[in-house]
């Protein structure tokens, strides 16, 4: 039985935490139950606010949007609004300067009406405008709802930029559990992706003595036992069910303010959502909805690993290897088109695939190797475990079946650990120089 929820616990309290950080969410209010949309204006009031700018697209505006403006209205709430006309929103320079030209005088909170992306243009544009913002979820679909990144795709690169979090979360469970079930399902891939980057950071404080907080990492492993005990009640659209993970996804955004960054949730399995993410805008496709992506990259991390906990390394073989600088920018070229200019700036500044800190990896890495491999044996599920999980909500659990290819397979491997400074087991696998082997490895795995 998984830990019951108290979300409340963390709300506007800092926390003295045994990591020696002091731990904080901005959050004031968290409200996820049935009608909640009715208590939305009396959350408005009594947090200060009294001119809303509603920020939904096509989609959410019908399933919350104007019933959420219909309670603005009983109340006498005034309020402005911009309702982005688009099937699929991407989060670019663009739509970032529709919503600020459309944004009211006089108002005093931007109240998002949405999910991922709606969630992460609500964030920039409040925080850019130095206003709050509260967030009305129309879909447990991610977990960055109170989260201080936002996620945005600038100059063609997916780049995460510090902002706030919001200061309430609103969930109608009505609303939540009718959700498209291609939602719901991403949610359920976005929580299953924890695996994965909670061992990344472990391995990170391992070998590259990251900062790592015990308690932060608990409240993740509660995120993940309460989606996996209710994840066969939310393929019944349970209001219960749905009320359960939604607050787990919140817990888990709670976990990245805490830290200050995606540590607690993001890993390799992100990244592979980037670079996959980047790759389809780059050639006019519509990528993939980003929990999905990353159910997809947990199923491929979590088999690298499995591979790697199996793994007989040459450590010295890896050390002798040589980095070949002209190599890598031609295939980072060839990978990010566009894109590439940013990537590369990230490894100027970064350095991370510099040989004499990564000499300095692969030794810590051979004298931790057993207690690596028993770490990776002890933290993950097995890959046919969280496969027939994602399957039983007709979820992919294949790159093809997103529409990446054998290429992009191989290629994510290599090169999508580029995207972010940050260490995980694709930049193990550069160290010990796996990448390519493994990354062939991978195509022929979804070959079967």
């Amino acid at each position: 039985m998984a830990k019951a929820l108290n979300l409340n616990s963390y709300v506007s309290r800092e926390i003295t935490c045994s990591c020696g950080h002091k731990h904080y969410s901005s959050v004031k209010r968290i409200d996820i139950d049935k009608d909640a949309v009715k208590r939305l204006p009396t959350h408005i009031k009594e947090l200060g606010y009294t001119k809303p700018f509603i920020v939904a697209d096509i989609n959410t505006w019908k399933a919350a949007g104007e019933a959420a403006a219909a309670e603005l209205e009983k109340a006498g709430i005034e309020y402005g609004k911009v309702v982005l006309d688009y099937e699929e929103v991407v989060p670019d320079e663009t739509v970032i300067g529709e919503i600020l030209v459309a944004v009211t005088p006089g108002t005093d909170l931007i109240l998002g009406v949405g999910s991922g992306t709606l969630n992460d243009l609500c964030k920039l544009i409040s925080f850019r405008m130095g206003l709050d913002y509260i967030i009305y979820a129309t879909a447990p679909s991610m977990d960055g709802f109170v989260s201080i990144g936002s996620a945005l795709m600038l100059h063609h690169v997916k780049t995460t930029v510090d902002c706030h979090g919001p200061v309430a979360v609103i969930g109608d469970t009505e609303v939540l559990a009718n959700a498209p079930m291609r939602l719901i399902a991403a949610g359920l891939g976005d929580t299953l992706g924890k695996y994965t980057c909670l061992l990344d950071w472990k391995m990170s404080r391992m070998i590259n003595q990251e900062y790592y907080c015990e308690e932060v990492v608990d409240m993740v492993r509660t995120a993940i036992s309460t989606v996996m005990e209710y994840s066969k009640k939310v393929q019944e659209r349970d209001p219960e069910a749905i009320k359960a993970v939604t607050e787990a996804l919140v817990l888990t955004g709670i976990a990245m303010s805490f830290v200050g960054n995606s540590r607690p949730a993001s890993g390799c399995e992100h990244h592979f959502s980037h670079f996959w993410e980047m790759r389809a805008l780059m050639h006019g496709k519509t990528p993939a909805l980003h929990g999905t992506q990353v159910g997809v990259g947990t199923i491929v991390a979590l088999k690298l690993y499995h591979m790697l906990a199996e793994e007989n390394v040459d450590f010295d073989a890896a050390k002798a290897k040589v980095f070949d600088y002209n190599s890598w920018l031609e295939n980072v070229r060839r990978c990010y088109e566009i894109a590439a200019d940013g990537i590369i700036a990230v490894e100027k500044a970064s350095q991370k695939n510099d040989i004499a800190q990564r000499d300095i990896r692969i030794a810590c890495m051979k004298e931790n190797w057993p207690l690596i491999q028993k770490t990776i044996k002890e933290d993950l599920p097995a890959t046919e475990e969280m496969e027939a999980l994602l399957a039983s909500l007709d979820a992919p659990i294949t790159p093809a079946a997103i529409n990446v290819d054998e290429e992009e397979v191989k290629d994510c491997v290599v090169y999508a650990k580029e995207v972010r400074p940050r260490f995980t087991v694709l930049q193990m696998l550069w160290d010990l120089g796996l990448s390519e082997e493994y990354g062939s490895r991978m195509v022929e795995y979804f070959k079967k």
